[in-house]
């Protein structure tokens, strides 16, 4: 399929991957002390990069302008499921780390994110797999150019970008969130008798997050070519998240000793959620952690045998009134698997969150130069404490917390279009 902005011939294609090869061993030449050969290499690589801007703009980067053409563009990629990279650091391993990124359009957040796990450790043996709800040529600029493990990029089918004034975006006819069910009623909006626990009415970018997390665990452990049978831990961060050097080693080492510290621990979580304060820089226990009951961590991990305990209660899940999947989750696990989800967490984050100012908060601090550079500090000053060799508990919360008190239903959720489009995705398993 040749799409409008996305053209692609074959022998053309070759050509450029040939010449962009060719830059890296001309600049080396150029560098010979023989002053008439170096001139000729120098006009050459001048000669080579020009073709290369062309190749660029017109073979390996689409620029749709058009909602249309980034349509056609999504399920052009979702379909090839292109690994970049592969041929350098070989097919994943079923005990490999999987790492899935959540991605919107934070730029910024997402370069910080990327130029931390270039640091990581064992980051070359890991797959990442970044899941994104907005299509933007600088983004997947951005992500084509890693070079330190394997890439594969998804994209989220139903967005509002792509669907900016119809279901599952803002359809003009929908009825505004704070109206009152009879007024609704009345004006004949398309979603009138499907008000949430609180009275309320859809809208799209909060519902947005619950789709787009539950389509990309769907797509990754049941659809991808390249996921769908592996059994190893699949991460789970997002664009604003910051990862320390070590969080790979830590992973695994949790992974490890699960069965001798917390056999009943399904999710390993590499930091609890804490609100930004000065307190966030002081790293301290780095071989510590916890056993807790689900809550709110950013990076945790879990394999696919506790996808499929999810998966299988996907009716609950996708008509539970919360549009926050974590919720959804916890309401499922207490009420009909009559157990909790216990966790496995760091007491010291190795995983950091620098979206302080995002969809949900809002912060004096909103740079997030400024916050990395103080992460980047902190972690430098402990990089002796980095990569333990053990694991200590230091704190178990069973006792601190009330397993009868009921959950806190949050709403945004009642829409039955937004639990038929939640359920089509586990259809598309079948």
């Amino acid at each position: 399929m040749i799409l409008k902005g996305y053209k692609v011939n074959t022998v053309k294609v070759f050509v450029c991957h040939f010449l962009r090869k060719s830059i890296v061993s001309l600049k080396k030449l150029a560098m010979n002390r023989n002053k008439k050969q170096r001139f000729i290499r120098v006009i050459l690589i001048a000669i080579v990069i020009v073709f290369d801007t062309y190749c660029t703009y017109n073979y390996f980067k689409s620029e749709p302008s058009h909602i249309e053409d980034i349509i056609k563009n999504i399920d052009h990629h979702n379909t090839l499921q292109p690994i970049l990279n592969e041929d350098r650091f070989g097919p994943l391993h079923n005990d490999s780390p999987v790492i899935v990124v959540q991605v919107h359009k934070r730029i910024e957040h997402l370069r910080y994110l990327i130029d931390s796990l270039a640091r990581a450790k064992h980051i070359s043996n890991t797959l990442v797999i970044f899941s994104h709800d907005y299509y933007d040529e600088s983004i997947n600029e951005l992500v084509r150019h890693i070079n330190f493990c394997k890439v594969l990029q998804i994209f989220y089918p139903f967005s509002i970008q792509t669907h900016e004034h119809k279901f599952p975006g803002d359809d003009p006819n929908d009825c505004p969130r704070t109206i009152n069910l009879q007024e609704a009623i009345q004006r004949k909006c398309n979603n009138a008798r499907y008000p949430d626990t609180y009275g309320h009415y859809r809208e799209a970018k909060f519902t947005q997050l619950k789709h787009h997390w539950w389509w990309k665990m769907n797509r990754v452990f049941d659809q991808l070519n390249v996921t769908r049978h592996h059994t190893g831990l699949v991460l789970f961060i997002e664009e604003d998240n910051y990862v320390a050097e070590d969080f790979l080693h830590v992973l695994m080492l949790m992974e490890k000793k699960t069965d001798e510290i917390c056999p009943r621990c399904n999710i390993l979580a590499l930091a609890r959620y804490e609100p930004f304060s000065e307190t966030y820089f002081n790293l301290e226990h780095l071989d510590e952690v916890g056993i807790a009951l689900w809550n709110h961590f950013w990076g945790f991990a879990f394999k696919r045998s506790t996808w499929l305990s999810i998966a299988k209660y996907s009716l609950i899940f996708c008509t539970y009134d919360d549009y926050n999947y974590d919720y959804s989750i916890r309401y499922l696990y207490q009420t009909f698997l009559q157990t909790e989800i216990y966790t496995m967490v760091t007491n010291q984050a190795r995983v950091f969150h620098t979206g302080i100012c995002g969809l949900h908060h809002e912060h004096k601090e909103c740079n997030p130069e400024q916050i990395v550079v103080k992460l980047r500090k902190a972690l430098d000053q402990k990089s002796h404490q980095l990569y333990p060799k053990n694991l200590t508990v230091l704190f178990n919360y069973d006792n601190l917390l009330n397993q009868d008190e009921p959950l806190t239903v949050n709403g945004g959720w009642a829409d039955v279009r937004d639990h038929g489009l939640c359920l089509d995705f586990n259809k598309r398993n079948d």
